[in-house]
Formats: structure tokens, sequence, C-alpha cells
């Protein structure tokens, strides 16, 4: 009777890379809930802005989130490194969402409307940049953009941080009415960004998780 259990105990314990894609996969039904809410009517008489709003915010979430693994695991041992590369795919997934949302269902991909509101709100300019930086950054996040970028690639990544004070600065800035939750998620985001300037200790490897 040992072999079988054994077998199953074995394809109870996922692989590194199902567990990304579960991660993933899982975090992204809040999206498709969203659509499916404004597709039958449930957001109100504008839904493309509850959703355009909610993909923004996911996208600094996820971001965000994903800048606090490597503190985590410095700090407090916690070491969830995995999960970094999925994260910020995530963030990446629900900004080109964010995006999508404005260009399309907003403003119907009027070139007029959207140069209008490039030189009129200062804040959508901050998010493009932030964009883009994602967007570079995702599109060499695969193991053969790391091997061919060899040590480029370490100061490249490292400009998810320019990313993140983009995304702040939108961020706060996107509203007519100073809101409250901008500026809390910018001082997490300082705080977070304030760690990398912390001496690094000779401790021990962190125990995972």
């Amino acid at each position: 009777m040992a072999p079988p259990v054994a077998g199953r105990a074995r394809r109870k314990n996922l692989s590194p890379l199902a567990r990304q894609v579960l991660l993933y996969g899982l975090f992204l039904l809040p999206a498709v809930f969203d659509l499916v809410e404004g597709w039958l009517g449930w957001l109100g008489p504008r839904p493309y802005r509850e959703c355009l709003h909610d993909f923004g915010r996911y996208a600094f979430r996820f971001l965000l989130v994903s800048l606090m693994v490597t503190p985590l695991r410095r700090f407090t041992r916690i070491n969830l490194i995995l999960y970094r590369r999925p994260l910020g795919l995530l963030a990446f997934t629900y900004a080109a969402m964010h995006v999508t949302l404005y260009l399309t269902w907003a403003r119907g991909l009027n070139p007029a409307l959207i140069w209008t509101d490039f030189t009129t709100r200062p804040f959508l300019s901050f998010g493009l940049l932030a964009f883009v930086i994602l967007c570079v950054l995702a599109a060499t996040s695969t193991r053969k953009s790391i091997m061919r970028l060899g040590k480029r690639w370490a100061p490249l990544h490292r400009t998810v941080y320019v990313a993140m004070v983009l995304a702040c600065v939108h961020y706060s800035i996107a509203f007519k009415v100073w809101q409250v939750e901008p500026f809390i998620y910018a001082a997490i985001a300082a705080a977070v960004l304030a760690t990398r300037l912390l001496p690094k200790s000779q401790k021990s490897r962190p125990t995972p998780v």
C-alpha cells in the first residue's frame, strides 16, 4: 500500500511553475468579475469608470506587493521570491487592461479625445511612463532574456522603482478632489523603497515558507 500513498503525496506537491501559474490565474479573477458585472450593468451608468479605477488600483497593489518580497525576505525571513515574477506580471497585466480600457471603452480610440486628455491631465503622462517601464520589464522577465542581457538585466529591472514612483504620482493626482487612499499607498511605497537604503546585514539565509 505504500507506493500509492507516496504517489498521491507526490501529486499533491505542485511544481514551482504550477504554483506561479496558479497564483497568477487566481488573482486575475477580480478582473473577470469586474468585466462581467460591467457587461451586466451592475456597476452603474458608467461601468467603464469603475473597471478602469479597479484595474489601476490592482496594478498599483500588485506592483507594490512585488516590491515587498525582497524586504520581507531580508527582514522577516519570509521567502516569497518564487512569487515575485507572477506578482510583477499581474501588475503589468492589470496596467495593460487599465490602459486598454481607457483607450477603447472610455475614449473609443478617438485620437482627438486622447490627445486632449494628455495635454490637459498631467497625471496621464506619469501613468504612461510607468506603463512603458512595466512593458519593458514584462518583456524581459523570461529566462532567455536574463541569459541574453547578462549583467545588464539587473540594472534594467531596477527601473521598477522608477515605475513605482511614477505610479504613485499618477495615482495621487488622478482625482479632482484629494483622496486619502493614494497617499496611504504612496507612504507604504516610500517605506518599501527606503529599505533599499538600509545597509545589508550578514545574517544567515532566510528560511523558505
